[in-house]
């Protein structure tokens, strides 16, 4: 019997290879626990490309999920105060 390795191509194959590699979350889906979340010290958000769509939950016992842009560069704030930067990360 083949290793199924051997068989997969392509982002399934990259993916495979990061679970492989112990990284459970090679999209960078997972929920995020915010930080301090300052302006001197934003909740970093990783991101491959240049700009992400990120959801606040600023109120957790509300079901009302803030979303905004975040652009490389640019920290922005929340309407709850907590402040968030995208932190570039190599591509899967």
């Amino acid at each position: 019997m083949h290793d199924h390795l051997d068989h997969v191509t392509g982002l399934e194959k990259r993916e495979l290879l990061a679970h492989l590699a112990g990284d459970c979350d090679p999209f960078r889906m997972m929920a995020i626990k915010k930080g301090p979340g300052t302006w001197e010290c934003p909740n970093l958000i990783p991101s491959a490309f240049n700009k992400r769509i990120v959801g606040c939950v600023c109120h957790p016992e509300t079901n009302h999920i803030e979303y905004m842009w975040l652009h490389l560069g640019e920290p922005k704030r929340c309407g709850c105060g907590y402040w968030f930067e995208l932190c570039p990360v190599a591509p899967l």
